[in-house]
């Protein structure tokens, strides 16, 4: 396996184009299963965790694309993928391919309606938290699905359709309102999704779905309804920018000074974590190009932030945000209130000699002077990432080991921090 070599101290200068987002781009392939017709999707980053669901997906009998590059495109520049659904051959998700990517669990939802059954392996991904399908599997029997869970299998089964229902979620649920979408999409009548997240992502794939024929309103807001229709066409969609690529590099940015144009990223994606960077003494400038971060090296003010559902702090920038807080002039606290397992990286952190205790669901970060270059390894695909931060920020050399799952959602991550002065390459092997 592969390592990343950094070696600390340089400013970021220069510009990053953010990648589409990996959390917008898998729901959308995966509604590719709802049409007999053509559904292209632009702006589709290259990643792991996007070759392993194209993998599901032929599973499934779903022809795919990919066109080449034109003279002229960027080696950043996202890909245009085009699905065709055109027959599903198989309704079953194997264990050996679901276990690698909790999101591909949510191809139960569109088999189920187009084809009336499904069975999914339960799923595997990133080991932070149980982050169970209780809920997924609620929405679905709520539509009239009726299922059984056998030899780590979901059984899920509607031979006469899926019918219109009212879904309560106790909690916000992302998986949730994804499966429900797309299951209601199809379903008999009609559904309203009640406690609904609000997430950009989510509001993505209605978009993505009206193209294809929908009939949904209020998508971004706690209440999404949803008037089924028979059937769903093909359609053209332009995956929306990453905020949480966007994010960790505006993080990146404030930890290791430096002036840094972040191209194509929209700021009303993340401005809660924009809050929190101004907040830490960053200067962030929206442009037509896209955000601007810079950090003239003055020190780094501690900021308390507490995760949360969107518009909340996001939790996929919190371990980002805790690098950063190791540079702070004072102390910070983190809470974690999305995931219960999500502080796999502090242990990592310290061996920078990061000054971090964990007090229940939040970290306490008192910040230090300097961090020392350290051999690291990654946890999890967010948590690697603010090992990057930290190691740009040391003084010194750091290996980071594992770097796979940085490859499962940052695309062409030492490219792009290379590009902006940064002192970073890829070791093949023995990671």
């Amino acid at each position: 396996m592969d390592r990343i070599r950094i070696v600390g101290g340089a400013a970021l200068n220069g510009s990053i184009p953010i990648s589409g987002a990996k959390n917008a781009a898998l729901p959308l392939m995966i509604a590719s299963l709802l049409s007999d017709e053509p559904l292209t999707l632009e702006n589709v980053p290259r990643l792991a965790d996007i070759s392993s669901l194209l993998r599901i997906l032929q599973n499934h009998g779903v022809d795919y694309k990919i066109d080449g590059k034109k003279p002229g495109d960027a080696q950043t520049a996202g890909r245009t993928l085009h699905l065709h659904a055109r027959d599903i051959v198989d309704t079953t998700a194997p264990y050996e391919l679901v276990s690698k990517m909790r999101a591909s669990f949510w191809v139960v939802a569109p088999l189920l309606a187009r084809m009336g059954e499904a069975k999914v392996s339960l799923p595997g991904g990133c080991a932070i938290g149980t982050r169970p399908v209780d809920l997924l599997l609620m929405a679905l029997e709520s539509l009239g699905a009726s299922i059984d869970i056998e030899a780590g299998y979901v059984i899920a089964k509607a031979p006469k359709g899926l019918r219109g229902a009212e879904i309560d979620f106790p909690k916000v649920t992302v998986g949730g309102t994804h499966v429900t979408l797309m299951a209601a999409a199809l379903a008999r009548g009609h559904t309203v999704i009640h406690n609904a997240a609000r997430e950009p992502e989510i509001v993505d794939l209605a978009d993505c779905l009206v193209k294809m024929g929908a009939k949904i309103r209020g998508a971004g807001a706690s209440t999404i309804e949803i008037e089924g229709v028979p059937r769903l066409g093909g359609a053209r969609h332009a995956v929306l920018p990453d905020r949480i690529e966007a994010g960790t590099y505006a993080m990146a940015v404030a930890m290791t000074g430096g002036d840094v144009l972040l191209e194509g990223a929209r700021p009303e994606l993340l401005q809660s974590a924009l809050d929190a960077l101004t907040a830490s003494g960053a200067e962030i400038t929206s442009t037509n190009e896209g955000i601007r971060v810079r950090r003239n090296g003055a020190g780094i003010s501690p900021v308390d932030v507490s995760t949360a559902p969107f518009p909340g702090f996001p939790t996929d920038l919190q371990a980002q945000f805790m690098a950063l807080m190791t540079r702070a002039k004072g102390v910070s606290r983190i809470t974690e209130t999305i995931f219960e397992n999500r502080f796999m990286h502090v242990q990592e952190l310290a061996r920078f000699g990061a000054k971090i205790r964990l007090d229940g669901d939040a970290a306490i970060v008192t910040g230090v002077e300097t961090l020392k270059g350290a051999p690291v390894m990654a946890t999890d695909l967010r948590a690697s990432v603010s090992l990057v931060i930290a190691a740009l920020a040391a003084e010194g050399e750091t290996i980071v080991h594992r770097v796979y799952h940085l490859d499962r959602g940052f695309e062409h991550l030492e490219q792009k921090l290379v590009a902006c002065g940064a002192r970073v390459e890829r070791l093949a092997g023995q990671g």
